[in-house]
């Protein structure tokens, strides 16, 4: 678990929901073993707590835990708190196996998270007939809970701890406002998000999905989802090679060896897989690019003239995450990381650094994110121990990332302590529809990689020299943009990407032909469409065109076919009329090589 802020103001307000939410539970299910409630930000003043309890919740529960915590929450009950000692607390809690757990942890100095707290208090807090082990704070009565201001969301699984190898909870979840309009504005939000969210429209548009007999995190790209993944892989290639960048593959697996070179087996072992065992030797499957890429580096000598040198690869990696973290393709784990990694000389490096900041502000614009928000990580000059690479190291890379950001003129917030131990960086974040802000594009320096690895290039003094070395990602990773790019639009993708450009619905069977080579005349233009020759009516054809978000519903009957036009709808609505083909098929296509409309 990660620990919540406990000066934030809502703290009090979400801590004492969840207090009487489980005292509401324990009312329904008195033999209930509680796990604990903090607040916390899955959902937006949200707080939950976990149950054992005799029978699985379902959401036809939530409204009578609601009620009776209205009723609590009426009666206006104060909040006490007291300190025991260890021996009291487990008197208390003698019927309550997750508590003694955490009480045994207070008893031996740590806090409720297992990290080390000399002089841990053990505290309750109660309310009416409810008493629990807490660490505060709370409001002071329940009464200041607004009764029309909460809400409980949904239930789902969760390990004691986090940890698979403990037994599964339920986890309620909930959120908690000053009043019913701020709630009511915030479940018209969250009505919004669940219409937009990728898992459901994956589903409904057929484009990917993630099958139990595969596993869980492992996504399977459907024919219009692969096709929109190839046209994004196609653009990334294309602006690369025009960047100047080089293209490596690199395998999936590798041996032991390289991974204890890198520092991944040290340091990043909990996120691998398992070995796998090959004729004795023992092998990982990739959770990063990067080695791969510092051997490519070393295979024959490097001289100051052949820098800088770009490497670039859309490379598929491994990560194990716990199932709980699973979600769509937001987290998962096998995905393809778009890496790049520059190397250079000190003299070259603002302006690669101005040059892969403009590339990734400029690759972001084409998909229509052009008001970044920019984060600056730099390090804690304080505990200088943290980190690889020297002090100079250090200040030369920070300042040659603040100096492009503020010759381009871009704002951004400098998070002091908050670089990664092998370099400063720059997080770029973008903002999709409904103002949520999502990790985009990272320009990272590394003075580890290229130390352990031992890379060197000969200087105009013939002498080796290390050469500075950044890690470069646009999309992050495919499959996180991919479902961003779903929520951000909401399946309407822009017509550059869409599967199914246009629909060509003809009005009855004997337009069936014309619309066959209108389909054709498209198709030769470079455009994807397809004819939907169903026997439906041609409102339900269009209708289930706009379902399917295509961008254009060509209309063509015997007005049409005379004419040598179309009839386009939009999948908004829109009906813009005949229109000439050929004319038609002019606009379309300025508008995929443009990469705007619709």
């Amino acid at each position: 678990m990660v620990p919540v802020d406990r000066e934030d103001p809502t703290y009090g307000l979400r801590h004492s929901a969840a207090h009487v939410m489980a005292q509401a539970v324990t009312e329904m299910f008195p033999e209930a073993k509680l796990g604990w409630g903090p607040p916390h930000d899955r959902f937006e003043n949200g707080f939950y707590y976990d149950f054992d309890l005799p029978s699985p919740l379902t959401p036809e529960d939530l409204p009578e835990i609601e009620g009776r915590m209205r009723r609590i929450v009426r009666e206006d009950h104060p909040f006490r708190r007291r300190v025991l000692s260890a021996d009291e607390a487990r008197e208390l809690f003698e019927d309550q196996p997750y508590k003694l757990q955490t009480i045994e942890d207070l008893a031996e100095g740590k806090d409720e998270y297992g990290e080390a707290r000399p002089g841990a208090v053990i505290s309750t807090y109660g309310q009416d007939t409810f008493e629990d082990l807490c660490l505060g704070p709370h409001l002071e009565r329940t009464g200041q809970i607004p009764p029309d201001g909460f809400k409980l969301l949904d239930v789902s699984g969760a390990y004691w701890r986090g940890s698979g190898e403990n037994p599964m909870l339920q986890r309620v979840h909930g959120t908690v406002w000053p009043g019913k309009e701020e709630l009511e504005r915030y479940l018209c939000r969250r009505e919004e998000e669940e219409k937009r969210d990728h898992r459901r429209l994956g589903a409904e548009l057929d484009l990917f999905s993630i099958r139990p007999e595969v596993g869980p995190g492992l996504a399977l790209f459907h024919p219009k989802g692969a096709l929109v993944r190839v046209l994004m892989e196609d653009y990334w290639r294309e602006r690369h090679r025009a960047g100047g960048y080089d293209f490596v593959f690199t395998p999936h697996v590798g041996r032991s060896g390289l991974w204890e070179t890198s520092g991944h087996l040290k340091w990043y072992a909990e996120g691998m897989y398992p070995a796998i065992g090959v004729e004795d030797e023992r092998y990982y499957l990739k959770p990063m690019n990067c080695p791969f890429h510092m051997l490519i580096f070393n295979s024959r000598p490097r001289s100051y003239r052949d820098l800088p040198l770009r490497f670039a690869e859309l490379g598929t990696v491994y990560r194990y995450e716990p199932s709980g973290t699973l979600r769509g393709l937001l987290r998962v784990r096998g995905f393809t990381q778009d890496d790049a990694h520059l190397f250079c000389r000190p003299d070259q490096m603002y302006q690669e650094i101005d040059r892969v900041l403009g590339f990734c502000l400029s690759f972001l614009a084409a998909y229509g994110f052009e008001e970044p928000e920019m984060e600056l990580s730099v390090h804690d000059p304080g505990m200088p121990e943290k980190y690889a690479g020297s002090e100079a190291d250090w200040e030369v890379a920070e300042s040659t990332l603040a100096a492009a950001l503020e010759a381009r003129g871009l704002p951004y917030r400098r998070v002091e302590g908050e670089a990664v131990f092998y370099g400063p960086k720059i997080d770029i974040g973008i903002l999709d529809t409904l103002g949520r802000r999502w990790q985009a594009s990272t320009i990272q320096f590394d003075f580890n990689l290229p130390e352990r690895f031992d890379l060197t290039y000969a200087g105009e003094d013939n002498k080796p020299h290390r050469p500075y070395m950044v890690h470069r990602a646009l999309y992050g990773s495919i499959e996180r943009f991919f479902a961003l790019l779903i929520e951000h639009h909401a399946g309407a993708l822009p017509v550059w990407l869409a599967p199914t450009q246009a629909t060509v619905i003809p009005v009855s069977d004997r337009n069936l032909d014309y619309a066959r080579e209108v389909s054709d005349e498209l198709a030769t233009a470079g455009l994807r469409a397809e004819v939907d020759a169903r026997p439906e009516r041609m409102n339900a054809k269009i209708r289930d065109a706009q379902l399917q978000k295509v961008p254009y519903m060509l209309v063509v009957g015997d007005r049409e076919e005379e004419a040598r036009g179309v009839s386009v709808r939009l999948r908004t609505n829109e009906d813009r009329g005949m229109t000439d083909l050929s004319s038609f098929v002019s606009h379309i296509q300025e508008i995929v090589e443009a990469k705007t409309g619709l």
